[in-house]
């Protein structure tokens, strides 16, 4: 759920552009003005600088070192092989908040908050592993792993548990299980427990799938593809039984115990005694929504396989259809095109294909300011100038062949987009385009300005990437980090850092 980056009377345009420039960091006596221009020296800087990389190699448990510069890569620490019972399966990284006074000196510090299999939350220190707090979630009532989200990034995180099943053995004697899911709120920095709630059939429906919280909205997912919103705020503060705090003794339905502690856990002091009210639903297919843009909008898949592929960008107010609002790459490729709205909470709209991206804004329609459509900023498109699908080739001898298919649109041979990122600090847009001749496959991240798309910097990736494997790359300020899957959950991390180039600076 995306939020529009400033709200503005409609033509009001002066007041727009002053907040713009105000969140930017841009007003003279705004306080975020030297940090504003200095990330936009280290953007100069970076566009210009030479990059070196170094990898990391992990196989089961163990790791190696190579670097392509002189200076080796230093091991801040290890976790030493833990038990099946203790695995991290989640974690999510906590930094310290500006201007607000913490308990402990630790707090100040970057720390990882981590979901193990046996229902712990653990905060672990980023620089050295050690172990700063310890929560235990629950017992053998549900299972809290893999499921660590933010509601309000770096200050309110939901753990979601698995969804309950009965033992079939239970199921045939005909018990039915009501409760869903547990979601358990913590605040962050200090950690402070605000409360656990169940998600229940008697009060949502039969056939709800999924649920997911953000930005204050509990969005609950169902089996035909609908989708509802409802104000997750509103919840907590409406059907709270009793607060309670970690370390607290308490008696919850008989048993008494410390919140937070084993074997005890966490009480469920949130009880949703009746459906509460609705804020918005819809229907796509396999439940994708998004809400953003100025104003609020939305994008679905129509709920029919058929139109897998094709999005709708409708107004949230009254669900009618933008101009140019049906949007689709009309790609034939294997891995489908993605569409969401740009994190840089411009209200614009990223559409990812194999070899083009999109970027749309929203517009008022001429002569009907009550009407948006959809326009298209700028493009970004792959190269491939040497890539000739042709259907007849003619060889060396003069024979004449014909091709009996044709190329997919993400065939590996020719360069295609596998990832776009922004980065929001130095306000870049970056992307990964891949080209996979036989074993051998050449990657290359681009950085382009955000505002108009024009390429500003091209870092070939040294490694090869196997199109077969699962890879991500994160980018952020001097550090390039890809990390590659292989089988057998065999990973590589090869970071790239920007130095100062010396023979350059020689010769100025």
């Amino acid at each position: 759920l995306g939020r529009p980056r400033a709200l503005r009377a409609c033509g009001v345009h002066n007041v727009c552009r002053l907040l713009t420039r105000r969140a930017h960091g841009f007003y003279a006596r705004d306080a975020g003005v030297a940090l504003r221009k200095n990330l936009g020296l280290l953007r100069k800087i970076m566009c210009q600088a030479v990059w070196k990389e170094w990898s990391i190699k992990q196989t089961n448990d163990q790791q190696s070192f190579s670097s392509s510069i002189a200076q080796q890569p230093r091991l801040i620490y290890q976790k030493s092989k833990c038990a099946k019972s203790e695995k991290i399966e989640d974690a999510l990284l906590l930094e310290c908040p500006l201007g607000e006074m913490l308990p402990s000196p630790s707090d100040y510090k970057a720390s990882l908050i981590v979901l193990t299999v046996q229902n712990w939350l653990l905060r672990l220190s980023a620089d050295s592993g050690e172990v700063l707090e310890k929560v235990y979630l629950a017992g053998s009532c549900c299972k809290f792993f893999r499921y660590l989200s933010w509601d309000t990034p770096q200050e309110v995180m939901i753990v979601k548990s698995a969804q309950n099943k009965l033992p079939a053995a239970a199921r045939q004697a005909g018990i039915q299980q009501t409760v869903l899911f547990y979601l358990a709120v913590f605040q962050v920095l200090p950690l402070s427990f605000i409360g656990m709630l169940e998600i229940n059939k008697k009060i949502f429906g039969n056939s709800v799938t999924d649920v997911a919280v953000s930005n204050g909205i509990l969005i609950v997912m169902y089996s035909m593809g609908l989708v509802r919103l409802y104000n997750f705020k509103a919840i907590l503060e409406q059907f709270m039984e009793q607060p309670v705090d970690l370390g607290q003794e308490f008696n919850w339905n008989g048993q008494v115990g410390v919140v937070g502690k084993f074997p005890f856990g966490l009480p469920c002091n949130i009880k949703i005694t009746d459906t509460p009210p609705l804020l918005f639903e819809a229907s796509s297919l396999e439940n994708a929504f998004q809400i953003g843009g100025y104003p609020w909008h939305y994008i679905i898949t129509p709920n029919k396989k058929k139109h897998k592929g094709i999005f709708h960008i409708c107004s949230l107010k009254d669900n009618a259809l933008a101009k140019n609002g049906i949007q689709e790459m009309k790609c034939c490729s294997l891995e489908p095109d993605w569409i969401y709205f740009h994190p840089d909470m411009s209200g614009r709209i990223i559409h990812v294909g194999p070899n083009l991206i999109k970027v749309l804004k929203l517009k008022e329609v001429k002569n009907h300011a009550d009407q948006m459509e959809i326009a298209e900023d700028f493009t970004i498109v792959a190269n491939r100038e040497n890539c000739v699908n042709n259907s007849v080739t003619v060889t060396a001898s003069g024979r004449v062949v014909k091709k009996r298919f044709t190329l997919l649109d993400d065939d590996p041979e020719q360069e295609t987009f596998k990832i776009v990122d922004y980065e929001d600090e130095l306000d870049l847009l970056s992307t990964v385009a891949v080209t996979q001749i036989g074993a051998d496959g050449r990657a290359h991240l681009d950085f382009h300005c955000n505002e108009h798309g024009i390429l500003l910097k091209s870092i070939p990736l040294k490694e090869s990437w196997d199109v077969t494997y699962s890879h991500e790359v994160y980018f952020d300020k001097d550090l390039v980090l890809h990390i590659e899957q292989k089988p057998n959950r065999r990973f590589s991390c090869y970071v790239y850092q920007m130095v100062c180039d010396t023979a350059k600076d020689d010769d100025s």
